[in-house]
């Protein structure tokens, strides 16, 4: 799988979870879940925005060293 690719996954992926968690609030709404909210997912969003910015330079390392070996 290419950096593209996986970068496209993980984004996806990201979305489709916020989304999901949006209308499983709607039902769930206690200390339980306001605890999961702070300590798991919330910590996922900059961690998922900091992959993808890795995953960017990554791809533009890859690129450079695939111009200079040719």
């Amino acid at each position: 799988m290419s950096l593209h690719v996986g970068k496209a996954k993980l984004v996806g992926s990201m979305k489709d979870l916020l989304v999901k968690w949006e209308e499983t609030k709607q039902s769930w709404d206690d200390p339980v879940s306001r605890e999961m909210e702070n300590t798991v997912l919330a910590p996922l969003e900059p961690k998922g925005r900091a992959a993808v910015v890795a995953m960017e330079k990554m791809s533009e390392v890859l690129a450079k060293a695939r111009r200079e070996c040719e």
